[in-house]
Order: C-alpha cells, then structure tokens, then sequence
C-alpha cells in the first residue's frame, strides 16, 4: 500500500504542493479573525450540581465576580488637596466605558432618619470637592464612626484606603476590557505618583485581564523561541540552510492550518489553545527528522535521490502515521473531560497533529525532490562519531549488561514509588504565578489586611415568603455570620443583616455603638422602614435578599487557601449551618471560590481518567499494529517507567498534583511513544527467517537500534529545549509543563535506548528456553 501511496505522491508533487499553497493561503487568511478569550474558562460541567447552584445564585442575587479592588497604605491621607485629588480621580474613574458602580471612602454613604416620614434615606457623606479642613475633619469622623465599611472600604488600624468598582459583565467577554483596566491603572497611578503611594490592584476581573494579556505576549514569544531553537537544532544536525529552511516552511504551515481552522471554528486562544502553535513546532520536527533522517540513509546508499524518497514515504509513513496517533490520541482523550477548556485544548491540538501528519507527508518529499541531491555535508550527520559512539555503548550495554539495566530499572521503580507516594494535590487560585509576580504580592496585601477576595457566598432559603425580616432568623443569621467570619480565613460578611444594623444605627442617630440588630421595641419601625425606603436603601436591601423576601445573601471573602483547605472549609460551613437553621431551611454554599476548588479537583481527576484513556487506546493500537501480546508489554513499559521516575521527581520536588501538572503526563505519553514505534517498526522490518526457521531476534533487535538510534537521540534533544522554552514562562503551570515534560522525553529517550532492546534480547531467550526439549 505504501509503494502506491509513495508512487503517487511523488508523480502528483507538483499539484499537490499548488493545493496546499491554496489551502495555506485561504486559512492564512482566517487567522486574522483569530480572538482571545476574554471569558472565565469554566471548569464544571453544565450540569454538575456545584455549577448549577452558582447559575441559580447569579439569576436570583445578581453577579458577584465582577469587582476590581484597588487599595494603598497612607498614614497622610486626610490632607485637603489630596483628599480632593483622590476625589476626583474616583470621578474620571467612574466615567470610564463599562464601570457600573464604584464606591470608596470619599463615596460612601450614610443612612439618615427622616421622622418627617418616618423612614430612612441614603446620602452621599462627601461632597464633589471638600471646601476646607474643618469640614474634611467632619466628614472624616463620620465615615470612620460607620462600621459597615470598616474591613471594606478601609482598614481604620492599619491606615489602608481602598476603591472597589464593579464593572459590566457584557464588557468583560469582549476586548474592551483590556482598555478599561489600562484606563483605570491610569488614573490611580497619577495619583500615586503625585503623592509618592503605591496602589495595590485585585480582583477577579483585574487578574483575568492582566493574564490574558500576559497569555497573549507569551504566545508570539514561545513561537518565535520555539522556532529559533528548532532551526539551530536543525541546522546542527543536517548542516543546509535549504533544508533547514523548508522544514521551517513546513512548520508554518501547520501552525497556518490549525490557527486557521481555530478561527473557523470560533474557538478563541485560551490559556492552554496558545500553547498549541509552539507545541506543533515542537511536535512537527521529529517527523521531519525521522524522514529526513531515512531519507539521507537511503540516499547515501545508492544515491538515487527519487527512489530514497519512495524508500523514505514506503518506510516511515506507516510508522508515522501510528505516531501521530497516538500522540493525537494522548491529547484527544482531553475531550471527554466535560471542560469546556480542555475539550477545546483536545480538539485543537488533535487537529493540529493531522495538519503535521498530511503536510509532512505530501510536502516534504515534494519539495525535496526539486531540492538538489543531499552532498556528504548533508549526510555527514549518518556517520557522525559522538552518536555513533554512544549507539556502540547502548549496543555494548544490552548485549552484555542487560542484568545492570534490570537492576537500576529496578531501583528506579522502587524510588519512584517512594516519591509518587510523597505527591500532594491541591490547587490555588493563582498558584502559576511566580512569588515575584505583582498580582501574587498584591492578593498577599488584601488577605493580610482585609481577609481576601474570593468570593464566598452562603444562601439560606426559608421556604416561606416575608421570613428573612424575621427578628429571630435575622438573629440566627447574626450569630451563624459572626462564628463563621471568626476563621482568620474567612472575612466579615455583608449582608441584609449589615444593613439592618446600619439601619439601627441610623435610628438612634448614628451612634456606633447602635451598629446591631434592633430590639423587640424597636423592630417594627427599623425592619419596616428598612425594607420599604425609597431610592438606593431599597436596592441595597434587594441585592441581599429575593423578591418574596424568602432568600438571603451572604456575602464572604474568603483567602486563596487551596483546594484541600477549601474542602474543608465547605463541609465546616454546612456542619454550621445545621446547627443553627432547621431541616426544613435549605442552605447552599457557592461563589466563585466554591467553583474554582470544585472546579480545580474536577479537572485533575477527568485528566487522570483521560490519561489512564490514552494509555488504554495507545496499548490497544499497539496490539493492534504488533499481533503479540508481548511486544505490547515491551512497548509500554519503557514508556510507563519515565511517567513513574516524573511522578516520583514532583514528589521529592514538593511539586503538586494540579491541572497544569497532570497535563504532562498525557502529553509526554502521546509523544514519547513515538520513538518505541519507530523502532518497533524497524525491528519488524528487520526480522528474517534463519536456517533453523527461527526469526532472527538479536540481528533485528540491534540493526533497528543503529538506524533508529540517532533519530531518537535528534528528537530527544529536539524535543527537551522545544519543551525547555516553556520555562520561561511567567506562568506556573507552563513552566512545570516544559521542564517536566523535558524530563520525561528525555529519559524514555534513554529507556527506549537502552531497556527497549534489552526486553527483546530477554523475551528471546527465555523463548527459546522454553522451545528446547
């Protein structure tokens, strides 16, 4: 089959090289309508509970993750001019394109009794521009006599001011958003230079813009790394600038038909989609080397340039189509996850290995063969001493060694259990951000001095309308409230109940030490007037609690503490809440930082199971491929053990178990196994009957080993610094994605080297043991 196939690829070559110049050309152009995420990639299934919960919250209570917080530390901030400059900056702020609401200490707002009406209006405590320092001191003692913004808006004992600013959930999906944080950054900035401040910046919104941001720079930067160290590798290896140059070609077009068909598709560049073009780089090399490689080989022993092309498409194309399966199918298995963001990772690097497949395979021998002649410069690389140097030793080593192999494999599996069993999983809501990054400092300065920014929402459904301004729920919802925000994790809530208090306090003319809930005397004027003032009291009220006054809101703010203490800290909350509402009251716990550890333990197990998936395909196309149950057994194994020996290395390294670490070992496993095909295939090839009627196993074994020996070693070293580039990445996760799955190329390519050969010369002989009489 592969004879015709050859056949027709080279005598069709110039029609299809005129196709793909078309097709490259047509999705060349769809990139341009290549976008960026600007959504929250979720994590949950649709239908997941926890999912549904938060759904629910968002149509009865409104969006809770869309605040931006920005704060700074000044122990002189109560000076006239600069009180007034920070006024007006709030205002330029508030004008910005997509900012719903901001409030700060210089527009907070005061609850005042009317007795005329016998009601409550809300005021605005500052005016547009304070006149004079006698009445910046008044409105000052005012707000600091307010506890409902204490711990929110400021932090009296530490002399912290902040501004928090919801901004429009419709300009946070679109590009936008990016200029309306730039704008914002602005603005506080020339006041923090003014006046010698530094501006802490948070907020959910704030580090999904900055990341994407941060994404998309990384994303040109790992194509033109990738490309950079693919060339040197190349060129080193086959010394011609033409050849170097048309693998170069090749591989941009690969990367022009995946972002194409990415842009067809309307999937947009997520966090794990921008790795795809430098990963496709990486990935398509190898293919290019094995059949350059073969290639020269064929050439250098006859030197019929068109027939070592036909011998290069009937040798390897097989062999490289069962490649890039599987390592299709290493990243296909991401589909079944149920993740909207690893589904679409899946398809598009899945795709992306086709594209390398097909174009490797129509236009490299296409453009080869109008090439001239490989010259001995080109080939040299066949015959080069260092290879061949360490090709003998690995021969000398399974010929005569083998018991060593088994017995430092043997070792390794033992320390690898050691260290797998020393893995932890656990999960941060920015945990791929270097200790150095602002971001990461800046979370550090809100959860140190005002208890975090997660959002932590508790709802309580009583079941009967008009119960929330019930004096005794109100009480329990009190008590429940306070025990709760005693966690030093977890901070003071807002809720209806703050506002009730705040109402108290408005009663008995803002005395702070009225700031709790009223008593029997006092609670039908306060609960009734609360609950039916006209203008922004009442708003404020209806975003804690529900039109029939059945459900309450609790608004928390919980620290990035991890998955693990997060799980914890769920089950604390419903083991309180039983005991302070009764059975026939239902209590959820939900937000944002509920969504995300839920989110976080989802993905890691759906990526174990899909990497367990991939394993499963990847052994059942072998069998399918060798017909023995026994070369399964040998091709698997010395693609496991470098899985294990990196399992074990995150152990030791105190490297957890999360999304962006799992995502090695399905990635490594597809594209590791690449060269146990490759010489498998070789060895197969190899096989020829003896006088005895015995195929001759140790000829096959080791001749395989010298031909497919430097291609692997090419690849293994292609493949380490292609990876390699990801550590300098400013995220976490992709830093741990390159160097571990750097690790594990590297030391399957030692594997397959070396116990790959080792376990044929043994399954040998111990066969024919069991053939003598």
């Amino acid at each position: 089959m592969w004879i015709k196939i050859a056949g027709i690829l080279l005598r069709n070559r110039v029609a299809f090289l005129v196709g793909a110049a078309g097709i490259t050309l047509i999705l060349g152009i769809q990139i341009r309508k290549a976008e960026m995420s600007y959504e929250y990639a979720g994590l949950l299934p649709s239908t997941d509970s926890a999912y549904l919960d938060y759904v629910e919250f968002h149509e009865t209570f409104g969006q809770e993750g869309n605040v931006m917080v920005f704060a700074f530390r000044d122990s002189n901030f109560y000076q006239l001019d600069k009180m007034n400059d920070w006024i007006t900056a709030c205002n330029r702020v508030k004008a910005i394109p997509g900012v719903v609401a901001l409030v700060d200490f210089t527009r907070s707002f005061n609850l005042l009794k009317d007795t005329a009406s016998r009601s409550f209006t809300i005021a605005p405590v500052f005016p547009e521009r304070i006149r004079g320092p006698r009445e910046m001191d008044s409105l000052v003692r005012v707000v600091e006599s307010l506890p409902f913004y204490n711990g929110t808006l400021f932090n009296k004992e530490k002399q912290i001011y902040g501004m928090m600013l919801t901004v429009s959930a419709d300009v946070m999906k679109t590009p936008a958003r990016v200029q309306l944080v730039k704008d914002v950054v602005k603005i506080t900035r020339a006041f923090n230079d003014k006046y010698h401040l530094v501006m802490h910046y948070s907020g959910l919104p704030y580090i999904r813009v900055v990341n994407a941001e941060n994404l998309k720079g990384e994303m040109y930067m790992f194509i033109l790394l990738s490309l950079l160290v693919t060339t040197c590798v190349l060129y080193l290896f086959f010394r011609s600038f033409r050849t170097v140059g048309f693998c170069l070609l090749i591989v941009l077009v690969c990367v022009t038909w995946t972002v194409g068909v990415m842009a067809l598709l309307g999937l947009k560049i997520t966090l794990l989609t921008a790795m795809v073009p430098p990963l496709l780089i990486v990935i398509c090399v190898p293919n290019m080397v094995f059949m350059i490689n073969k290639f020269h080989v064929e050439y250098d022993r006859h030197g019929n340039k068109i027939k070592a092309l036909q011998r290069m498409i009937e040798k390897v194309g097989n062999a490289s189509f069962i490649c890039n399966l599987t390592t299709a199918a290493g990243f296909g298995t991401f589909i079944i996850t149920s993740s909207r963001i690893l589904v679409e990772f899946g398809i598009t690097a899945s795709i992306g290995i086709a594209f390398v497949y097909v174009i490797c395979l129509v236009l490299l021998p296409g453009l080869f063969s109008f090439l001239p002649p490989p010259d001995n410069k080109q080939t040299r690389h066949i015959h080069n001493r260092n290879i061949r140097r360490m090709l003998e030793r690995a021969v000398a080593t399974v010929l005569r060694r083998k018991r060593r192999v088994y017995a430092v494999i043997a070792l390794l599996m033992i320390l690898s259990v050691v260290g797998f069993l020393r893995v932890k999983t656990t999960g941060y809501m920015i945990e791929d951000l270097k200790e150095s990054d602002p971001i990461r400092r800046d979370l550090a300065f809100f959860e140190e001095n005002f208890d975090g920014l997660m959002p932590l929402e508790v709802t309580v459904d009583f079941r009967k309308p008009r119960q929330v301004m019930n004096l005794a729920n109100l009480e329990k919802l009190d008590a429940f409230a306070t025990e709760l925000a005693a966690d030093e994790d977890i901070s003071r809530p807002v809720s209806i109940v703050e506002v009730i208090k705040f109402a108290n306090q408005a009663f008995y003319n803002g005395n702070p030490a009225y700031y709790k809930l009223p008593t029997n005397q006092t609670k039908n004027f306060i609960l009734k007037y609360a609950t039916t003032a006209a203008g922004n009291v009442g708003e404020m009220a209806a975003s804690f609690v529900d039109s029939s006054m059945q459900r309450v809101r609790m608004s928390f703010r919980v620290k990035d503490i991890g998955t693990v203490k997060m799980q914890a800290k769920e089950r604390e909350i419903y083991r309180l809440a039983a005991r302070y509402f009764p059975d026939q009251c239902r209590v959820k716990v939900t937000g944002s930082s509920i969504i995300n550890f839920k989110g976080t333990r989802y993905l890691v197990k759906n990526l174990f199971v899909s990497l367990a998936l991939a394993i499963a395909f990847i052994a059942l196309l072998m069998a399918w491929t060798f017909r023995s149950k026994r070369m399964v057994l040998v091709a698997m194994l010395p693609n496991i053990l470098p899985q294990l020996l990196t399992a074990a290395l995150m152990g030791y390294l105190g490297i957890p178990v999360k999304a962006s670490t799992v995502l090695v070992f399905s990635i490594a496993f597809g594209i590791s196994v690449d060269g146990t095909i490759h010489y498998l295939a070789k060895y197969r090839q190899e096989l020829r009957p003896t006088r005895r009627g015995r195929k001759d196993i140790p000829v096959a074994a080791i001749t395989a080993l010298k031909e497919t020996g430097p291609s692997m070693i090419y690849n293994a070293v292609i493949l380490f610094f292609g990876f390699g580039i990801f550590a300098l990445s400013d995220f976490g996760g992709t830093v741990a994605l390159g160097l571990l799955v750097s690790i594990t190329l590297l030391t399957t390519m030692l594997s397959n080297l070396l116990l790959l050969p080792s376990l044929l010369l043994t399954l040998d002989r111990l066969a024919g043991k069991s053939n003598k009489p």
